[in-house]
């Protein structure tokens, strides 16, 4: 039933559903005859097979024995946690109301709603489930290092999938360990699995940054993802990927060279660009050819958009002079013109010495919200694909024996680590039980009432928090729920 309702509202296609039903069908026919039990594996949620294990107990003993450092560790995850769980409140709330304020005009696949490999249409298969397995494995092991650091018993671990598709993860501590734990010690083993998963994302970026280094433009040059009618590139034949090599000669490797050569010139010059064509229908470039090009005037192709309106030719003047955009200044007519390597810079200006430390942070801090619109943008992929094929690997870099196609496909492995273990701790601290930023709210509000309402009967105070944290998770609900139901319906 309730795959035919996911069929009928499209939120799976009519193959997942099938194999969905094929998985359901094996599980049944495995839990009657007794083999799920010999194999200690138990079906749960009708077609989640939950995998418990005792591996991995000896490894966390040995890595859990420095207790004083995890319990620091907590401690910074508790503080760190609080701080994220803000930020991402403010977003939900500033999405909610920007959904009611202005409702979005298109639609959104019900099949996108959800995180799932090769389903969503934006997330592929393989370095997704890969990057997840991943993450979930490190965000349980955390609760579980936290657990041991703080004397409680972790009676095994566990993996949730749905046939090949991991859907969750567990750390299984002792129950009575948990409950007779301090609230402070509680709040550490919670905070400690979205810690990990953004201390795990920052790591990578950095990772992802080295990496990102060691790429440059097969062809030197300067390319647009759009040519504007009627400007001088149109009308010169200029195509969206064409690079540009040279401007009068004068090469030009990235847009800084770019910019400097057009400032040079004025509108209404006639000026040879050296071009490398692109063709679309075979994703290749051709041979490097001479174009004469009219530049145009870029303040009057402002005031041209206006078509005459008084008000709007009165405002776009005031723009155009507080961007100190003279009459006369050339222009090309081209949108975005970058570099080849544009689609890794973002990453690498980790290594860049033209930004200053404090620049750095603030960049790197931003970049994780920033990537998660990257595969909707490139409908699955981690970077434009016609921008990607103008990367080849430096000889000089140290990965380049790996050749150009392995070390792109580790940079797209990264990226998924990045994308999913951000994604998981920033949605984990969505104050909504059962996730970890819900029952962080919970033991947090009752240290709370119990320093103000200090002499009060601790049954009320235990359900003065309860209620607290159970509004808060109807309210949240709420503010995440809605944005999503009209996006899709």
């Amino acid at each position: 039933l309730i795959l035919s309702i996911l069929l009928l509202y499209g939120i799976l296609p009519l193959w997942a559903v099938i194999a969905l039903s094929g998985w359901y069908l094996s599980l049944l026919y495995l839990e009657y005859y007794g083999y799920l039990e010999m194999w200690n594996l138990e079906r749960v949620l009708g077609i989640v097979l939950m995998i418990r294990t005792s591996r991995g107990r000896v490894f966390l003993e040995y890595i859990s024995k420095n207790r004083k450092f995890w319990r620091l560790f907590g401690e910074f995850s508790i503080w760190l946690c609080f701080l994220v769980m803000f930020g991402v409140v403010f977003l939900m709330i500033f999405a909610f109301v920007s959904s009611m304020n202005s409702p979005p005009q298109g639609s959104l696949p019900a099949t996108d709603i959800l995180f799932i490999p090769g389903v969503t249409s934006f997330v592929p298969f393989w370095w997704p489930a890969l990057a997840l397995v991943f993450t979930l494995l490190i965000h349980e092991y955390s609760h579980g290092i936290q657990a041991r650091a703080h004397g409680m018993e972790v009676k095994s671990f566990g993996l949730l999938v749905a046939g090949p598709i991991p859907v969750g993860a567990f750390a299984e501590p002792e129950h009575m360990d948990m409950n007779m734990a301090p609230r402070r010690e509680r709040l550490r083993l919670f905070a400690a699995g979205p810690a990990i998963n953004l201390v795990a994302t920052f790591i990578f970026l950095v990772i992802l940054g080295f990496v990102s280094t060691g790429f440059v433009a097969s062809n030197p040059g300067i390319h647009a993802i759009a040519i504007i009618d009627e400007g001088g590139a149109d009308e010169a034949g200029i195509m969206p990927y064409d690079i540009i090599t040279h401007v009068d000669g004068i090469e030009v490797p990235d847009y800084d060279s770019f910019s400097l050569q057009m400032d040079s010139l004025d509108a209404g010059d006639i000026i040879i660009f050296t071009v490398i064509p692109y063709s679309a229908e075979e994703g290749e470039w051709g041979i490097s050819t001479e174009i004469p090009v009219t530049l145009g005037d870029k303040r009057q192709y402002y005031l041209d958009q206006c078509e005459g309106d008084v008000d709007c030719l009165s405002e776009t003047n005031e723009v155009l002079d507080s961007y100190g955009i003279e009459e006369g200044e050339a222009f090309l007519g081209v949108s975005y013109p970058r570099s080849g390597t544009f689609q890794t810079d973002q990453f690498s200006v980790i290594f860049d010495d033209r930004y200053s430390s404090l620049e750095k942070i603030v960049i790197v801090t931003l970049t994780p919200l920033s990537m998660l619109g990257t595969p909707m943008s490139y409908d699955g992929q981690t970077m434009n694909i016609h921008e990607r094929m103008m990367l080849e690997v430096d000889d000089d870099f140290i990965l380049s024996p790996l050749g150009t196609g392995t070390v792109l496909s580790l940079f797209d492995f990264i990226f998924w680590l990045i994308w999913v273990n951000f994604l998981l701790g920033f949605l984990n601290l969505l104050p909504i039980i059962p996730f970890d930023g819900g029952h962080m709210v919970k033991d947090g509000t009752h240290s709370i009432l119990s320093i103000v309402m200090r002499g009060s009967n601790p049954l009320r105070v235990e359900k003065l928090a309860g209620t607290i944290s159970g509004l808060t998770t109807i309210a949240m609900l709420v503010v995440v729920v809605i944005p999503i139901l009209m996006l899709i319906v």
